[in-house]
């Protein structure tokens, strides 16, 4: 088949590649406009573009998938199917309606589950035992289309949403082309998805990566976890946002009300509204990323000392 791929952030590029690789035929991707990233915000091109102009393909920028420039444009390729995996936009029925095949997103969970922006942090977040990655047809509504096909996987109890990704990403990948040879083979149908069951995953923002000392132990380490690498789990600490890395549940340190610290050696924990979490990775406001015990020795810590105040 004719294939435009969608895609934007690194996510994305297992995908791609496999594409390529594929017996179908890439001619263009889609992707996000430039955008200013990093400390100097600079013009950034997405992962997305820079493989496709790696491998020599057309790349689509609309600002907006309503624009007439990009319709037209598509409609110029005549793909017979478009995959999408983390796009970023969403998608007018005059684009969804000019490929064949339609177009195939690749989302990272079990449909009905956890659709929206961030379904692997939530599915982390809420604690779930087992997530996956869904191929399904774009329609108009929120991932609401009739589904291809599925891979489950595993989450671990020290997985961030980082760690997750990346493996889904990969068995993802090979979900997409598998479901790309059955519609094109005629060997695979889409069925819809169930009713019961359905959950939201709305991205997750600075203020939701807030860390609540007096939560329990257990929520504490899935909200950090599930907010890392991004938007990265936080905590104010002598007035001054810290970044907090992932934790470890310490149910047999020594006792510590809610953010309160304690050091034994080189090991820092920190009191929950159960049990202390063992701190990992520390980054001060406007410093680097350092070990716990690092951190704690260059702040000298006082026995006033909170985390979250």
């Amino acid at each position: 088949m004719r294939l435009v791929f969608a895609g934007t952030p690194f996510t994305a590029l297992p995908s791609l590649d496999a594409l390529l690789a594929s017996r179908h035929e890439v001619v263009a991707v889609v992707t996000r406009p430039d955008a200013p990233a990093g400390r100097g915000r600079r013009q950034t091109t997405s992962p997305v573009a820079e493989r496709a102009e790696q491998a020599g393909i057309e790349t689509l920028k609309p600002a907006r998938a309503r624009d007439p420039e990009f319709l037209d444009r598509l409609r110029e390729i005549a793909p017979d199917c478009c995959p999408v995996v983390a796009y970023g936009a969403l998608l007018p029925q005059d684009a969804i309606d000019i490929p064949r095949f339609g177009w195939i997103n690749l989302h990272f969970s079990v449909l009905p589950a956890w659709r929206g922006a961030a379904p692997v942090q939530h599915a982390i977040l809420r604690g779930d035992d087992v997530t996956g990655a869904t191929t399904f047809e774009i329609e108009e509504g929120l991932d609401s289309g009739p589904v291809y096909g599925v891979v489950t996987e595993e989450i671990k109890s020290s997985d961030t949403s980082g760690d997750l990704l990346s493996r889904l990403a990969i068995s993802g990948a090979g979900l997409l082309v598998a479901t790309l040879d059955g519609i094109e083979d005629g060997e695979l149908t889409s069925r819809p998805q169930p009713v019961d069951g359905v959950s939201l995953a709305p991205k997750l923002g600075v203020d939701d990566a807030r860390i609540d000392w007096a939560a329990p132990a257990r929520h504490v380490d899935r909200l950090i976890r599930a907010c890392t690498p991004a938007p990265g789990a936080w905590t104010v600490f002598r007035d001054h946002r810290v970044k907090i890395g992932p934790v470890r549940p310490a149910p047999d340190a020594p006792k510590a009300g809610p953010g309160e610290l304690v050091v034994v050696r080189d090991r820092v924990f920190a009191g929950t509204g159960s049990h202390p979490v063992e701190l990992g990775e520390v980054r001060p406001e406007g410093k680097r990323q350092m070990g716990a015990g690092e951190w704690a020795r260059g702040a000298r810590l006082a026995a006033e000392d909170r985390l979250g105040r």
